[in-house]
C-alpha cells in the first residue's frame, strides 16, 4: 500500500510502498476514504510528540470501509466505520467507567500505531468503533474521530454548556471552528478569537456572534466588554500561553476553562494567571477525545439537521499533499481544515 512516512521532522513526508497492515484479531482494517489533516500531526511531524519517531505513519482521524476483519471482530467486510482517535481497552477501571478517553491502556493509531496517512489501517480494539451514517460524506466524517468529538465532549461533558450563555473560543482552527457551530447550535452565544482577520471573518458568517482580533492584545478585556462582566465558558484551541491566559482572564466570575488545546514539547509546561483562577473562583477542565459511548448523542444531532458541520472541510486533497498542510501550519492558516480523499496521487 501506499503511506506517508516520516522520515525527518520538519521534512517532506516519504510517499512509499509498504506492505498492507495485518489484521488485529479484535479488530478491522480499513480502506481509508478520508483522513484529516490535523495540528496534533504538526506537533508529531515537527518532533514535539514523544510517540512519533522515524518510520510513523500520521493520521488519527480517519474513516474508512472494512476490507478484512479479525476472528473477535464485531464489524463484517463492507461496513463502513468511524473510530476516536483513543482505542480504549474497554476493561481497565477508566473504561469501565465510561472513560475510556482516559484508558490506562490506550491505543492510538498515528502515534502509539501505523495511523491513517495511507490506503489502508489496521484499527485493533473494535468496540471503539462506529458506523458511519449513510449520509454523512467521507471528508465530513473523518475530522469526527478527533476535531469534532474533542469540541463536543469539551462543550458538553466538561464544561456543560447551557443554552444563552456566553462562550469564547480562543483559536479557530478546526477543534476551535467546530466548537463555534457545535455551541451555537446548542443555543449559546459565541465570540471567536484568532489572530486571522480571514477566519474571524468565517466564523461570523457561520454564526459567531462577535469576533475579536487577538492582535489588538486586548482579548480579555474584549471579551469582558462584548459580555459585559466575562464568558461563562472559555475554549481554549491552541495550547500556548498567550490564549491559555486570555481563556482564563476572560471569564466572568464561577466560570469553565475548557484546555482543548495540546500543550507538548515546548508549551508542555507554562506560566499561566493563576491569580485569575483564584480571584474569579474558576473552574479549568482538561480535556482530549471523547467516550466512544457518547458518538450517538453528536450523530443523532448531526442526522436531525441540527448543526451543519460541512464549513470545517476546506480542501479535499491528494495523500502527496499532506506534507505542504503540514508545513502551512508553522504560521497562521486559512479557515477551514484539509481532509486526504485521494489516496493514490
Amino acid at each position: 500500500m501506499r503511506a506517508a512516512i516520516v522520515r525527518e521532522f520538519s521534512a517532506p513526508l516519504s510517499i512509499e510502498e509498504v506492505p498492507d497492515p495485518d489484521c488485529p484479531e479484535d479488530g478491522v482494517v480499513l480502506e481509508v476514504l478520508g483522513c484529516g489533516v490535523c495540528r496534533s500531526d504538526h506537533h508529531g511531524w515537527i518532533g514535539e510528540h514523544p510517540k512519533v519517531k522515524d518510520g510513523s505513519i500520521l493520521g488519527h482521524e480517519y474513516c474508512g470501509t472494512v476490507v478484512a476483519a479479525g476472528p473477535r471482530a464485531q464489524y463484517a467486510v463492507g461496513d463502513r466505520l468511524i473510530a476516536p482517535f483513543i482505542l480504549g481497552c474497554g476493561t481497565c477501571p477508566n473504561c469501565r467507567q465510561g472513560v475510556s478517553n482516559t484508558c490506562l491502556d490506550q491505543l492510538a493509531p498515528g502515534f502509539t500505531l501505523p495511523g491513517a496517512y495511507a490506503e489502508y489501517v489496521a484499527v485493533p480494539r473494535d468496540h471503539n468503533l462506529v458506523r458511519l451514517p449513510d449520509r454523512l460524506s467521507p471528508a465530513l466524517a473523518a475530522g469526527l474521530g478527533c476535531r469534532v468529538t474533542t469540541s463536543w465532549h469539551a462543550l458538553t461533558g466538561r464544561a456543560d454548556v447551557k443554552a444563552g450563555e456566553w462562550v469564547a473560543v480562543h483559536g479557530t482552527g478546526g477543534i476551535g471552528l467546530a466548537a463555534v457551530l457545535l455551541a451555537k447550535a446548542m443555543g449559546a452565544q459565541v465570540i471567536a478569537v484568532d489572530v486571522v482577520p480571514e477566519k474571524l471573518q468565517n466564523a461570523v458568517r457561520l454564526g459567531a456572534d462577535a469576533a475579536v482580533d487577538a492582535r489588538g492584545g486586548r482579548v480579555a478585556e474584549e471579551i469582558r466588554e462584548i459580555t459585559k462582566g466575562g464568558a461563562q465558558v472559555s475554549v481554549e484551541a491552541l495550547g500556548i500561553p498567550q490564549t491559555v491566559n486570555a481563556s482564563l482572564e476572560c471569564l466572568a466570575p464561577l466560570g469553565r476553562h475548557v484546555q482543548v488545546g495540546m500543550p507538548v514539547g515546548h508549551t508542555a509546561r507554562m506560566d499561566i494567571n493563576m491569580s485569575a483562577v483564584y480571584q474569579g473562583n474558576l473552574a479549568l477542565y482538561g480535556t482530549r477525545g471523547m467516550p466512544a459511548w457518547r458518538f450517538p448523542s453528536l450523530l443523532g444531532m448531526i442526522e436531525r439537521g441540527q448543526v451543519d458541520l460541512s464549513p470545517l472541510v476546506a480542501r479535499e486533497v491528494a495523500l502527496s499533499d499532506a506534507s505542504a498542510e503540514l508545513a502551512a501550519m508553522n504560521g497562521p492558516t486559512p479557515p477551514g481544515t484539509a481532509v486526504i480523499t485521494d489516496f493514490a496521487a
